[in-house]
């Protein structure tokens, strides 16, 4: 049985929302202005994504009063689209002199500067968007939960698949018990695509006029500029700016499942195949990583095994798949396009997601589902046409203003839960291969190494403390 989600949009059900693995905010903190006024927004990071994050909230009729990019370049572009508002490269400049004119902030910079504006903008009492992941840090994803919880600010994490009826449809299956009990996930990513596996470069270039390198290291350590090594794109891989193929990617591809199954705080990973972090400087090119998860309010004991930079789970388990895809697959291990999946393992049949988003799904073996019947819907359906990112960027904008019962999905309750479960993982590619971290994720720390529990946060440049 294959689904395959469109478009179409519909007015979705309320009902069974109290779940422990979704469950919106009692309330929401209606805009700091008044209503007559409509809402308005600051925008963190205008290029790249940040380009269509910011006009997907203006398209849903708020108004841009500031935007924030450290590339002027950027900013004279966006400035174009937003003739009224004005420009900052550094976003502290942009909080104390608009501080008043916005209801909502939206942050798409890399990870390492998510924390320190987010945070300040709850404590504004902003309403927040913030892109995947959530942040740099196991330590930052908790505050910026436990904020979000102390201020009733709306939230949201631009991971834009869990606006998919697809994926919402996935969850409600796998709930439902077709399957069976789940108790191994695998998921691999196409990514890195861009460098990792390398170390830093010696020297230093001049920085260019028209960027705000000490705004763009924000948190980081301070380290000279080099052209075109960190900025734009090629951060992911820099252990001090980006949280590398994991962070990047299963923010998205592990959601659906996370959901499903409630797989967050792992007792223990291991870095199963792992060339470990290269100088301290860079993730490695690929990597294997093993999740344990315990028995969770009735739901077996599962392993999560994570697979990057062109690695496969074994070949027993890629047989049980459609031959179309396992053509991929081999074209795959022949050196050609890298594929991305996620198999969920249970004992009735596998599900197996071949989107990065988890939108589209297939229960495995198909002879077995012919004629299966969907389990009724739990979960709402956003009633707005568009993209995944614009329908997206509609449950939150509406629930900033309060016309969205059910709320936003993606919250930082779950979103923060998703983002710390993630980044344990980047632990054990530190400890080296085969080595097995037993981690407590309430006191977020390794029981059984220590010395890597100093990764769990980091120390902040002057200035840019949270």
């Amino acid at each position: 049985m294959t689904n395959k989600s469109t478009r179409r949009s519909f007015l979705g059900t309320s009902a069974a929302l109290g779940t422990a693995f979704w469950v919106a905010p009692k309330s929401f903190c209606r805009p700091t202005r008044s209503a007559l006024q409509g809402l308005t927004a600051a925008c963190i990071g205008v290029g790249g994504k940040g380009d269509s994050d910011s006009s997907h909230i203006a398209n849903q009729d708020v108004e841009i009063v500031g935007i924030c990019d450290v590339d002027r370049r950027t900013l004279e572009k966006k400035g174009k689209e937003f003739k009224n508002a004005k420009q900052f490269t550094d976003f502290r400049e942009l909080f104390d002199s608009l501080g008043d004119k916005f209801d909502i902030v939206s942050v798409s910079t890399p990870d390492h500067t998510h924390a320190a504006a987010a945070v300040k903008a709850m404590r504004m009492k902003k309403h927040v968007y913030v892109q995947k992941p959530m942040t740099w840090s196991i330590s930052e994803a908790r505050l910026m939960r436990e904020t979000a919880a102390e201020t009733g600010v709306v939230t949201q994490m631009g991971n834009q698949g869990t606006a998919e009826n697809g994926l919402r449809e996935a969850v409600e299956v796998v709930r439902s018990g077709a399957i069976g009990d789940v108790t191994e996930l695998h998921v691999w990513t196409n990514r890195p695509v861009w460098p990792q596996g390398i170390g830093r470069p010696e020297g230093s270039d001049p920085i260019p006029e028209h960027l705000d390198w000490e705004s763009w290291l924000g948190p980081a350590p301070m380290r000279p500029y080099k052209e075109g090594i960190y900025h734009t794109f090629k951060w992911r891989g820099w252990v001090d700016f980006g949280t590398g193929a994991l962070g990047d990617m299963a923010c998205h591809t592990t959601n659906m499942p996370v959901k499903a199954l409630e797989l967050w705080d792992p007792v223990a990973v291991t870095a199963v195949k792992n060339p470990g972090i290269v100088e301290g400087e860079t993730f490695p090119g690929s990597s294997t990583l093993m999740f344990e998860f315990p028995e969770r309010n009735g739901l077996k004991p599962c392993k999560f095994y994570w697979y990057d930079g062109g690695n496969l789970p074994s070949d027993d388990l890629l047989a049980k798949l459609p031959a179309g895809f396992r053509e991929k697959i081999d074209a795959h291990k022949a050196g050609g396009r890298k594929t991305s999946a996620a198999v969920l393992v249970g004992s009735k049949g596998l599900l197996l997601s071949e989107n990065d988003y988890g939108a589209e799904y297939t229960l495995l073996p198909e002879e077995d589902y012919k004629g299966y019947k969907k389990p009724e819907a739990t979960l709402p359906r956003i009633p707005f046409r568009g993209s995944n990112d614009e329908r997206h960027k509609w449950e939150f904008v509406e629930s900033c203003r309060g016309d969205y019962e059910p709320g936003t999905m993606s919250n930082f309750d779950y979103a923060g839960r998703l983002t710390e479960t993630i980044l344990v993982g980047n632990l054990a590619v530190r400890a080296g291969e085969g080595q097995r971290i037993e981690w407590d994720a309430k006191n977020m720390k390794s029981t059984n190494r220590p010395e890597l529990n100093k990764f769990v946060g980091r120390e902040y440049r002057d200035g840019w403390q949270i």
